[in-house]
């Protein structure tokens, strides 16, 4: 309730991660904190999230249309092994969300999953984010 009252009701996130090749985009219950995000704190996602990632779960995405999918917060899962050379393009750093400094990166490694450990620990990681504490 703190989260959605700080970002207003009609914000969005959305949750990207880097793979070996692409990009992905992810639907409400695919881990990297979805099921926290959409599932328990009924944030938004963007539409076009909604349109190609809800049903699948993710989806593959070229680096030319990351605004397409960028929310107003967009939260990374990133790891340091895979291609993250999309943020240093100016269509990367064009992005509204990025540009206002609302882009939360997290540790892939630590973000993948939604078991319970996982779950409390992205927990704590959106309350930091998004509310300071």
């Amino acid at each position: 309730k703190e989260i959605k009252a700080k970002i207003g009701e009609d914000a969005t996130v959305s949750v990207f991660e880097s793979g070996t090749k692409d990009l992905y985009v992810f639907g409400d219950a695919w881990g990297r904190g979805t099921e926290i995000l959409y599932q328990a704190m009924k944030l938004k996602m963007p539409e076009k999230v909604k349109e190609k990632a809800l049903k699948a779960g993710y989806y593959a995405v070229s680096q030319e249309v990351i605004p397409e999918f960028a929310g107003d917060y967009m939260i990374i899962s990133k790891n340091s092994e895979m291609d993250n050379s999309y943020q240093n393009s100016e269509i990367y750093k064009s992005i509204p969300a990025v540009k206002k400094h609302r882009v939360y990166e997290a540790n892939a490694e630590e973000f993948y999953f939604n078991d319970p450990l996982t779950l409390e620990f992205q927990l704590s990681f959106f309350k930091k984010h998004f509310l300071g504490k």
